[in-house]
């Protein structure tokens, strides 16, 4: 199951979000997503795995597992590289061991002090803030992005972690429009405006944290996850799925794109058997009454600033 996005390329509904997955770890569930059935990955450069991602990817395919153009991979520009795009994602195709990238997307609507390509630090000022570059433009950096495509290193590009407002000028001032906003959004965090006005002007949304970050957000942020909330738990018996095979269900409902993050084989697994029921009105309704409005990826922690603020 996929959605065209307005690129003119198919991108699958359900992916393998790598953040937070050790290192050791990524060959084992790159392989283990492909032979389940998984055919696109979201990865970043400040992940700091993309090199084993890479080659966990180059043994799926010289083992004729898997090949290239059967995967979507998504890797995004991170926040010390705006003025070094072409730079950064040169470095991340090196690390990817890839000719190209499926999708290119600017991490966050943020130019911050450049530490030299593919050392993706957040450098903090002397007063304890990130140290934000005011010289460097939202729109200087998606003209640099659009490059990626005419040059054949990038097939579409996008945008993540971008406001109503942020993504309106994104589109007023792009030659080649974003074709996926990816966010966090979940059951307590919904975004009904952001995903309509996306989806109203041809831009995919993906949904990145859409389990909630479950027990790594609350280690992490202190945030509480929805998986426990009653009405999740109650459809989960009723559908007999888990809690989270709901949410991600409701959330492919919504035509949005899933990229939910595990370590756990068994998981990994259960995320995927997410196309064999249908949630119904009445239930799409009850879940779309438990938004709380509440966001549980909060990089404020760390950078001594709220860039959602």
């Amino acid at each position: 199951m996929a959605i065209t996005l307005n690129s003119g390329f198919k991108m699958p509904v359900i992916g393998l979000g790598v953040w937070r997955m050790e290192k050791q770890q990524v060959r084992d569930l790159i392989i283990n997503a492909i032979k389940i059935g998984y055919r696109h990955f979201d990865c970043a450069a400040d992940y700091k795995n993309e090199a084993e991602v890479g080659e966990a990817l180059a043994e799926a395919f010289k083992s004729g597992l898997v090949k290239r153009e059967e995967l979507f991979i998504t890797t995004k520009l991170w926040n010390s590289d705006h003025g070094h795009v072409l730079g950064a994602c040169k470095d991340s195709l090196e690390k990817l061991q890839l000719e190209y990238l499926d999708l290119y997307l600017v991490h966050f609507p943020v130019a911050i002090k450049h530490t030299g390509v593919g050392n993706t630090s957040s450098e903090l000022a002397e007063d304890g803030i990130l140290d934000i570059d005011t010289t460097i433009s939202l729109e200087t950096t998606w003209h640099a992005m659009e490059d990626l495509v005419s040059s054949g290193l990038v097939r579409s590009i996008g945008i993540s972690n971008y406001d109503i407002f942020l993504t309106r000028d994104c589109l007023a001032y792009s030659k080649v429009k974003p074709a996926v906003n990816q966010i966090e959004t979940h059951p307590y965090f919904q975004r009904e405006s952001l995903v309509k006005f996306c989806q109203k002007h041809g831009i995919c949304v993906t949904a990145h944290t859409p389990l909630g970050g479950a027990a790594a957000n609350n280690e992490w942020f202190g945030t509480v996850s929805c998986l426990e909330d009653p009405v999740l738990q109650e459809l989960a018996k009723k559908y007999g799925k888990s809690a989270a095979q709901i949410a991600l269900r409701w959330a492919i409902q919504r035509n949005t794109v899933v990229i939910p993050k595990t370590s756990k084989p068994e998981r990994l697994e259960e995320n995927f058997q997410v196309f064999d029921f249908q949630i119904v009105k009445e239930d799409m309704d009850l879940i779309n009454g438990i938004d709380r409005k509440y966001r549980t990826n909060q990089p404020a922690r760390f950078w001594g600033i709220d860039l959602y603020a």
